[in-house]
């Protein structure tokens, strides 16, 4: 692969446009609020793996534009939570960004989870992509994986997949894997999820840019 090429100029900022909305790429379907009530997990336990079904609200919000000197982001800031059906207690939390890189393409997913675990998962699309593909790895400084000491030892994540596909119905589904390296088993354990998100709320743009929406 090769290495990526970089401006000489690492300083001066590009012009950003207030409008996160409309410069969002293959990011722009999943803006708003979403439920997805028929997921399916597949996780590791002593006995086996289990398979569970769960309900998912996915809440995806614009941000402004993000600038590293040259480089400039748009993107998504991101709450989910999972429950169980029938049940009150999370099942799963987790918060980040999705960003866009319209120069390059770029798509990042950063996640976070209160188990001691953080990602950075990387893929390329097309603006008007209806699917695309992010992963992060085991020991990359770009695309990498941390995990607490414990999880390090008894759940060592290796790789994470996600698949995203915009539908023409207005939904969006993704699957994704997690592969796990687990003691006492000889092969890798592929933890999976997959559900399809139906929105249910609108995003909502920063106060000033909401402002500045009106008074245009």
């Amino acid at each position: 692969m090769n290495a990526p090429r970089f401006p000489k100029d690492i300083y001066t900022e590009p012009e950003v446009d207030p409008d996160t909305l409309a410069n969002l790429g293959p990011l722009a379907p999943m803006a708003g609020i979403w439920e997805g009530r028929k997921g399916t997990d597949v996780n590791p336990k002593a006995d086996g793996p289990e398979t569970d079904a769960y309900i998912k609200r996915y809440e995806l919000q614009p941000i402004d534009g993000q600038t590293n000197g040259p480089q400039l982001f748009y993107g998504l800031r991101y709450h989910t939570r999972i429950v169980q059906p029938g049940e009150v207690e999370t099942f799963h939390d987790q918060v980040g960004y999705w960003l866009w890189e319209p120069a390059t393409g770029n798509i990042i997913l950063t996640l976070s989870i209160p188990r001691g675990q953080t990602a950075m998962a990387v893929g390329q699309a097309a603006p008007d992509a209806k699917s695309f593909t992010l992963t992060a790895s085991r020991g990359s400084t770009t695309n990498g994986i941390s995990s607490n000491p414990f999880l390090e030892h008894a759940f060592q994540t290796e790789r994470y997949t996600i698949q995203v596909r915009i539908n023409d119905d207005g939904t969006w589904a993704y699957r994704q894997e997690t592969t796990l390296r687990i003691p006492g088993q000889s092969e890798p354990f592929a933890h999976t999820d997959h559900n399809t998100l139906h929105k249910i709320g609108e995003p909502t743009p920063n106060p000033t840019a909401l402002a500045a929406q009106k008074n245009s």
